[in-house]
Parts: C-alpha cells; sequence; structure tokens
C-alpha cells in the first residue's frame, strides 16, 4: 500500500513539474522547476514520512524557526485539513542575538510573522538555494526597522540569516516548490528565539525583549491549539491573529500597521481555547518564577548560534547562544551523522574573551603569603621574654645574664630572624635551669682563674644550628622547592598565543564579511 502510494506521488511530482515547464505561463512556477538543484525531487524517505501521516505531496506547508534550540520545523497540512510536523532540521548557523532585527547591518535575523510566495525562492542563489524570509513585514516598517535580502539558505554561513546544509535546503526548497504546485499561494515563516515554553518564558523574564515575545506568543499559542495557519494582521503596531468581521459587520476589517485597530473580533472556538492555554501557561510560569527559576544570562557577544550536532563536528565548535547538549556531550555527538555537508569555511560562534574575563570568576590560587595578621617573625626579645617568665626570674640565671652569660642558650633556641610565615619556625624546647647548672655558673663567676671559655664551649649546642643564619639566600631557595605546585588558572599556559591552556589550536577561516559581500 505504501509503496504503491510513493510510487504515485513520485510519478505525480515529475509529471507536474513537466507540466509547467512545457506551459510557461507563469515565470514564478518555470523559476522553480528549470533550475537543476531547485527542481531536485522530494527524497523517498520523506515522501514515505507524508503518506504514514496522511499527507499529500502537494498538500500546504508551514515553517517554524527557533533560534535557540536551533531547530527548523517543516509542517504539512494532512487530509484532514489540520497541520501536523513532518520534518525537523537542525540549523546550521543563524547570526545576531535572540531578539527581533531592527536595522540594516546589525547582524540580527529576524522574528515574527512572514509570508513566502513563488517570486521569494531563489534557485539562483550565491548559497545553494534560498528563500526570503520577507523582512520587513508590515508591522517592521511600521517601527521604522531596516534590511534586506534575509534569506533562509545553505552553505551553513550566516550574517542576519539562518543558513542550512546544501542538502538540507535542497529538501526543503523542494517541499515548498511542491506546495506552489498544488495551489498554495504563500507559506507561513514563523521565527522565534525559543520554544514559547513557561519555562523558557521564565527563563528570560528579563530581557528587554519580552513585550515583543509575549506578543508573538499569541500567534504560537493560536497555532498550538488549532493547528491551522493563523491568519495574520497589523495594527497600532501590534500583531492581530485570527481577526474576523464583526456579526453585525457588513465587510472585512480593513488593517492597516501604523493606524488605529478596526472593529473586529476573534472566533469563539480558537479565542477560548487560547485563553485555556494562557492560563495553564501563566499558572505555570507564576510557580517557575516562585521557584527562583534562574534568569538566561543576556548575550556577552556571541554572535548567534548553531545546532549541537553540528558544533560536535566542527574543531573548537560551539553552539553559542543556542542550547548546548542536555544529556548528551558533544564528543558523543560526533558520532552522529551530520545532516548534510559542513564546509570547510565554516565559521562557528565563539564566545567574546573580553566579556568573559570582565565576569566574576572563582578566587585564582596564587603564589602569596598567608595574611598579613598571621604572619610571626622570631626575634631574640620576645623569647627572651618567654624563657624569663618560664625560669620565674631565678637569682642566679638572672645574674648570669647580667654578667654576660647565658647567651648561647638563647641563639640556639632562638629560630633565625629571616624565617618568615611561610614555613612555620621550629621551636626547641627550653629546659629550665636546674639548681646544679645555677651553682656551676656561680662558682663560674667566682672561681679565679677558671676558664670560662671552655665550659661555654662545652655546654653550648653543635654549631649546625647556629650556622644557619649565615646564608640569608637559603631560606628563600628552600621555600620555592618545598612550596605546593600551583593550580592552573585562566591565565596559566596561555603564553603569548593567547590560547588557553590544553586547548587545540585554532584554525582561522574566512570571515563573514569577506564572505558575504554580494546580495544572497
Amino acid at each position: 500500500m505504501i509503496s504503491r502510494s510513493l510510487a504515485r506521488a513520485l510519478l505525480a511530482s515529475a509529471a507536474l513539474a513537466a507540466s509547467v515547464v512545457l506551459a510557461g505561463c507563469d515565470t514564478d512556477q518555470v523559476s522553480l522547476a528549470t533550475n537543476a538543484k531547485a527542481n531536485q525531487p522530494v527524497p523517498p524517505k520523506l515522501l514515505a514520512a507524508m503518506v504514514e501521516k496522511n499527507m499529500d505531496l502537494q498538500s500546504p506547508i508551514l515553517v517554524r524557526l527557533f533560534k535557540q534550540e536551533a531547530e527548523l520545523e517543516v509542517w504539512k497540512q494532512t487530509r484532514s485539513g489540520q497541520f501536523a510536523l513532518l520534518k525537523t532540521y537542525p540549523i546550521c548557523r543563524w547570526s545576531g542575538d535572540l531578539g527581533p532585527k531592527v536595522r540594516e547591518g546589525d547582524r540580527q535575523a529576524p522574528e515574527g510573522f512572514y509570508s513566502i510566495n513563488p517570486s521569494q525562492m531563489n534557485p539562483q542563489s550565491a548559497y545553494y538555494l534560498s528563500f526570503n524570509t520577507g523582512y520587513p513585514n508590515a508591522f517592521d516598517k511600521a517601527l521604522g526597522r531596516t534590511g534586506s535580502q534575509l534569506m533562509v539558505h545553505g552553505d551553513c554561513s550566516s550574517r542576519g540569516c539562518y543558513a542550512m546544509t546544501d542538502e538540507q535546503i535542497a529538501e526543503i526548497y523542494s517541499l515548498g516548490r511542491e506546495s506552489f504546485f498544488g495551489g498554495q499561494k504563500a507559506f507561513q515563516l514563523q521565527a522565534y528565539p525559543f520554544k514559547m515554553t513557561p519555562v523558557n518564558m521564565a527563563k528570560h523574564r528579563n530581557n528587554p525583549n519580552m513585550a515583543f515575545w509575549k506578543m508573538i506568543k499569541e500567534g504560537y499559542d493560536h497555532f498550538e491549539v488549532t493547528r491551522q495557519e493563523p491568519k495574520v494582521d497589523f495594527c497600532e503596531k501590534k500583531y492581530v491573529f485570527d481577526a474576523a468581521k464583526p456579526a453585525d459587520a457588513k465587510r472585512d476589517p480593513v488593517f492597516d500597521a501604523s493606524a488605529k485597530c478596526p472593529a473586529y473580533v476573534i472566533p469563539e472556538d480558537i479565542a477560548s481555547a487560547v485563553r485555556e492555554k494562557q492560563v495553564k501557561d501563566e499558572a505555570e510560569y507564576a510557580k517557575l518564577v516562585a521557584k527562583g527559576t534562574p534568569v538566561a544570562r543576556m548575550n556577552t557577544g556571541i554572535d548567534g548560534g548553531m545546532n549541537k550536532i553540528f558544533a560536535a563536528k566542527i574543531p573548537e565548535g560551539s553552539t553559542g547562544l543556542s542550547e548546548g547538549a542536555e544529556g548528551t556531550t558533544l564528543q558523543m555527538l560526533t558520532m552522529a551523522k551530520a545532516p548534510g555537508t559542513i564546509p570547510g569555511h565554516v565559521n562557528p560562534p565563539k564566545p567574546n574573551l573580553d566579556a568573559a574575563a570582565s565576569a566574576p570568576q572563582e578566587e585564582p590560587v596564587t603564589a602569596s603569603s598567608a595574611p598579613a595578621t598571621n604572619t610571626r617573625v622570631a626575634t631574640a626579645a620576645p623569647a627572651e621574654k618567654s624563657q624569663e617568665k618560664s625560669q620565674g626570674g631565678g637569682f642566679f640565671s638572672n645574674l648570669g645574664r647580667k654578667m654576660g652569660f647565658g647567651t648561647a642558650d638563647t641563639t640556639a633556641t632562638t629560630p633565625p630572624p629571616q624565617a618568615t610565615a611561610s614555613v612555620a619556625p621550629a621551636t626547641t624546647p627550653t629546659t629550665p635551669p636546674t639548681a646544679a647548672s645555677r651553682l656551676k655558673a656561680a662558682v663560674t663567676r667566682f672561681v679565679p682563674g677558671h676558664d670560662k671559655s671552655k665550659d661555654a664551649a662545652k655546654d653550648a649546642p653543635k654549631p649546625a644550628v647556629a650556622a644557619k643564619p649565615a646564608e640569608p639566600a637559603k631560606p628563600d631557595t628552600r621555600l620555592a622547592a618545598t612550596r605546593p605546585a600551583l593550580k592552573p588558572s585562566v591565565s596559566d599556559g596561555a603564553g603569548d598565543s593567547g590560547q588557553l591552556a590544553g586547548a587545540a589550536p585554532v584554525v582561522q577561516s574566512n570571515s563573514f564579511d569577506s564572505r558575504f559581500g554580494a546580495v544572497k
């Protein structure tokens, strides 16, 4: 059954394309059909998916784009009349920041609702194949926003566009072409910063674009509850979705993006379903905010994003402002097959290292000594006071010190004066003088002819301990040798190249500006 339907779909596609070429009465359709790249058939795998999902080859399509997820969705109308998701394509590269395009040259990929007709399909694109997003629409123009030639195209390079691989854009282009052959006048392109879920709205609640995002979320919700392409109008510099004339009106309302809104109503079945969804979303949003859901970090200078499947295939690849792999590392994704050929000149988004350097970081480990309040320098004076106290200020010992004796003991038990706080000074327990030692000191003092130098030399400690202070350079050398190795910091190993420690060398590729000098 499926194989017969698939064969019929393939034959119908070829026959319809041939008839358009022969007729030559519609220049838009001829341009879609005569170019070899633009006339590639829809792949058999996609045709099989259509059969399984009860879709016709030439039924209408709808496209949704999400920057944060770096995904492009192609929805197709089923025989029931509702749209169903046919395929999700990872976006190879998009540029700018989360938020709408405002002016020419700001590198922003547009956000909002746009209409794509056959004249916007470009089979002669410099980037394999492309179609124009239709930016600026009436809403953008009412706000004075500027920009041109904003495309969805191949080549995986972007400067204000949504870039796919050549193989991906060939498929997407063929789906659009077949929908036009089937009678669709234009397909809708919905471009969002992210999937408009309560979680994402909570994460970005402090973003200055939130008012705009809430407005286009209305259209997102209309599609979610109806699975029908929402009718889009503009008035008072805002979007209006699924507007219809009031029951007592004689004609349809006329909308002007810069003028006051006319009288209109939203069909009750749609309005009630949207209200129900929004009440549920707002309740979930409030719970997430009350729970302290972290606010997403604002742009730190990264230019756009890239789907994780492509970032995993590129040296030094990064998802940029798109979401990284949750539960899956980029190393694991390298084993997956890339959805198309990644050109050698691809330039993945890179973080702004200057902004990262200025951000608060953990305190680095440095070679500084202990705080000054804890530093103790060993000197002779405190030791003498301590020793005096421990000895109780005995008569003979005091007498000996006054007469010049006992200095050898003080020197032997006092740490070298150049020792610092980095190495704890070694302390030698001081033994209080005994009665015998005091008597000996007195006898030595008063017995005539006694050689005091022999006793001093006999009682003095070994000269090795006292000789250490004579070499002031050695304590510093010892400190450096025994100090533990410093933990790596941000600047460790960077050298003159500015490369992070352990990182692979970065191979420079062509810049966006040099590649996009020509019109897309």
